[in-house]
């Protein structure tokens, strides 16, 4: 007969075990980690439900878009994200997110990112840590200096991460036909601008030209970027209230660049 003292050390040893492997298990499957893949992990089980589905070169030629306020709390509610922007289309929903680095994996495996926030100044008190500075576009949600992580490319999220940002979309609004999803910067500092003019009750249609570029822009390989809604609106003020829809003819595939303000062009519309 077994001593009862070593009976209860291998009761003890196979339940840290299994607790072991029901805690691994468990942040496995949650949306504390965007990079480990298991065959039944719910985040990855049907298809794809993110990015481009088909071949319509149309796709981004919204006819409008709103700020979504129910989506962007949904979104920001899961881990690893900060804050999410979500505009809705009649056609797809965009989602613009800054990481929080409270997740795992958020971009992806072997990723070769560089790191575009330098957050040095928090524990000197300042913005900019390299001049001293503390001043700062208040703006602006992500900026180069103390701020939440932006990500340049959307391909280099984690597609873990695009793919549980997606089905949660998807629950609220069934009708979108792709949901796009981004980190990058521009964006991200962009549809604050409209989310902005969408707390204040402003009419959002005017704009709707530039906020076709930005998107074509960063999620179809568009070479054009928009004026930023914000020298669209100090144009406006000096031209009796009617705003330059215009786009830059000098922008930076690449970069993201919005290039030189006074390359913009365009027709003019009332506001």
């Amino acid at each position: 007969m077994r001593q009862p003292s070593r009976v209860l050390a291998s009761a003890l040893i196979l339940s840290l075990l299994l607790g072991g492997c029901s805690y691994k298990q468990h942040v496995q499957n949650s949306d504390q980690n965007y990079g480990t893949r298991q065959k039944n992990d719910p985040k990855m089980q049907g298809s794809r439900m993110y990015g481009t589905l088909g071949t319509d070169s149309t796709q981004h030629h919204n006819r409008f878009f709103e700020y979504s306020s129910q989506l962007s709390r949904d979104v920001t509610r899961l881990n690893g994200i900060g804050q999410a922007i979500v505009m809705l289309t009649d056609k797809n929903a965009y989602v613009g997110i800054v990481l929080d680095g409270t997740a795992t994996h958020a971009v992806r495996s072997g990723s070769k990112v560089i790191r575009e926030q330098n957050n040095g100044g928090w524990m000197e008190g300042v913005y900019n840590h390299q001049t001293g500075s503390d001043k700062w576009d208040n703006r602006q949600l992500v900026t180069p200096y103390n701020s939440y992580f932006s990500v340049n490319d959307h391909n280099e999220l984690s597609s873990k991460l695009k793919q549980t940002i997606a089905v949660r979309v998807r629950k609220l609004a069934p009708a979108v036909q792709e949901v796009h999803i981004t980190a990058n910067r521009d964006l991200v500092n962009q549809f604050v601008e409209y989310s902005r003019e969408s707390w204040a009750g402003s009419d959002l249609s005017p704009y709707v030209e530039p906020f076709n570029i930005l998107v074509q822009k960063h999620f179809a390989g568009g070479n054009e970027m928009p004026v930023p809604l914000q020298i669209i609106k100090q144009k406006a003020d000096k031209n009796g209230g009617k705003a330059i829809i215009g786009k830059y003819s000098g922008s930076d595939p690449e970069t993201g660049s919005f290039g030189n303000p006074g390359d913009a062009g365009g027709a003019s519309q009332n506001r």
